[in-house]
């Protein structure tokens, strides 16, 4: 049995969440939906701008492992954090989560620890104003081959290609991994970082990858044919394993020539933030386990369906009731 069942790389951010109407976003400047790089300064004048603030651990595969804690996996994840106040707090949240904090905060770090600010609007749409920090400088130097050893599964996270030392750590961790007979893949994050990186992307994928996860958006940014089944049959071509989120639309799941389409109950989200994320979780708990591509897309489904019920990119209640409750205990 190896030490580890899941690892995640990724961007260690502190989520900063609070409430915003649509005219406070237009005012600011602050794209509706979307996830934002933002510097230094911009990050420290939204921060000031935001009222009833609630503090987190987030980033996107940080969120996914929290999920998998619930589910009572053992958990790590590789970050990079400053050995300042938030860098603290983040380990600390990190361990106290179920999941080990393999690097500890850097002292005397180049850059403050990360934070998002994030704005949920009243229809639950979550707006990302993200300031990258010491965490955009994590590298290869931070993966330790020992830890990609002892991991059944590595999971990535597509916003760490915005670095070339990302693009570094990835593969050092995901070859690591495999060569040990574990399994690597990715969740693409987001189609504006496809755009920047499509060819790393499609060479990653195609070379280094057992699976890939992203919603409709994230899959048709990677070729543009115009069509989300032209670009589903594409990166299939490319990976045994394509998992497509698509909304109130469901989820398709392309695995080794067989197509598994799982329904999605509609619902109206008090908080969209992490919805991918909790997808991403549930469904890695089930091709974990062993379960039918069809019950790891519904766990998926469970996952994202209740964490878009409150406010905040983890879970509240757990999830293994849930699944129970659904038949899938």
């Amino acid at each position: 049995m190896k030490t580890y069942q899941v690892v995640g790389i990724g961007n260690a951010i502190v989520d900063v969440i609070s409430r915003a109407e649509d005219a406070f976003l237009d005012n600011m400047g602050i794209g509706k939906g979307i996830m934002q790089l933002v510097e230094r300064e911009r990050a420290e004048m939204l921060y000031g701008a935001m009222e009833g603030r609630v503090q987190a651990p987030g980033g996107s595969v940080a969120n996914t492992l929290a999920g998998l804690g619930n589910l009572g996996l053992r958990t790590g994840f590789v970050g990079r954090v400053r050995d300042d106040g938030l860098g603290r707090f983040y380990a600390k949240a990190m361990e106290e989560g179920g999941t080990e904090f393999l690097n500890p905060p850097v002292p005397d770090g180049e850059l403050p620890t990360s934070r998002s600010m994030i704005f949920v609007s009243p229809d639950g749409e979550r707006s990302m104003n993200t300031y990258l920090g010491i965490s955009a400088e994590l590298g290869a130097e931070d993966v330790d081959d020992a830890v990609a050893r002892e991991a059944e599964l590595v999971f990535l996270e597509g916003y760490l290609f915005d670095k070339p030392k990302g693009k570094e750590a990835f593969i050092k961790m995901a070859r690591a991994c495999r060569d040990a007979g574990g399994t690597a893949g990715i969740a693409i994050s987001d189609p504006f970082c496809v755009e920047r990186h499509r060819d790393d992307f499609l060479r990653l994928i195609a070379e280094e990858l057992d699976f890939v996860i992203g919603n409709e958006a994230e899959i048709r940014a990677l070729y543009q044919e115009g069509d989300l089944e032209t670009d589903l049959e594409q990166v299939a071509a490319l990976c045994p394993l394509v998992v497509c989120t698509r909304s109130g639309d469901g989820v398709t799941i392309l695995r080794e020539g067989t197509r598994t389409d799982v329904p999605v109950e509609k619902v109206v989200p008090v908080d969209a933030t992490g919805a991918g994320d909790q997808f991403a979780a549930g469904f890695l708990y089930g091709l974990v386990t062993g379960r039918s591509m069809e019950e790891a897309g519904r766990m998926g489904c469970i996952a994202a369906g209740e964490v878009i019920s409150h406010v905040g990119p983890r879970p509240e209640a757990k999830l293994a009731t849930l699944f129970a409750e659904a038949g899938l205990g």
